[in-house]
C-alpha cells in the first residue's frame, strides 16, 4: 500500500535557510567532486575499476547519514539510548532512458518493539530533510529490518 504523500510548499520567506553549503564538481565523472575548505573526494564511474566515489554512494551516505540523524533526534526525544542503525542499499540499472537507481534504507533499531519501531521510522521519514526529498519515489524504500541484508557487488 503506497504512503500518500503529502506535498509541502517551498517558502524560503517563511522558513529561511538554517544553513547553506555548495557541493562542486567541475570535470565530471572521472574527476572530483568537492566541499570548498571542507571535501575534496575523486570520483569515478561505478562501472569501471579507477578508484574513487560514485553519486550512487553519496545518495546512499546521503539518506543513511540524514535518516540516522533523524532517528538520533527521535529517540533522544523519547529519552532512548541511540541504537539505530540505517544502511542504504544503492542499486543502478538500465532502463528505457539511460539509468535510474533503486534505493532500499534498512533500519536497525535494537531494542525498541516493531510497533513502537515502524511509528518511528514513519515520523523519521516525514521529518528527514533527504528523505522528504525522495518522498514518493516507486525506487525508493524504508524498511525495519532484524537483520542487514548481506549485499555483494555486481561484477562488470
Amino acid at each position: 500500500m503506497r504512503k500518500k504523500v503529502v506535498s509541502l510548499p517551498t517558502e524560503p520567506r517563511r522558513f529561511p535557510p538554517l544553513y547553506r553549503t555548495v557541493a562542486n564538481n567541475d570535470d565530471g565523472l572521472e574527476s572530483r567532486s568537492y566541499v570548498p575548505g571542507s571535501l575534496d573526494i575523486p570520483v569515478s564511474d561505478p562501472l569501471n575499476d579507477r578508484p574513487g566515489a560514485n553519486p550512487e554512494q553519496f545518495i546512499g551516505l546521503a539518506l543513511s547519514t540524514c535518516l540516522n540523524a533523524t532517528l538520533e533526534a527521535i529517540e533522544r526525544r523519547d529519552h532512548l539510548p541511540h541504537t539505530a542503525k540505517v544502511h542504504t542499499i544503492v542499486e543502478m540499472a538500465r532502463d528505457v532512458r539511460g539509468f535510474q537507481f533503486y534505493l532500499t534504507a534498512e533500519v536497525m533499531l535494537p531494542g525498541v518493539d516493531e510497533k513502537r519501531a515502524k511509528a518511528m521510522i514513519d515520523l523519521a521519514e516525514r521529518r528527514c530533510p533527504v528523505a522528504k526529498l525522495m518522498q514518493g519515489q516507486p525506487n525508493v524504500q524504508v524498511k525495519l529490518v532484524a537483520n542487514f541484508t548481506p549485499v555483494r557487488p555486481i561484477s562488470n
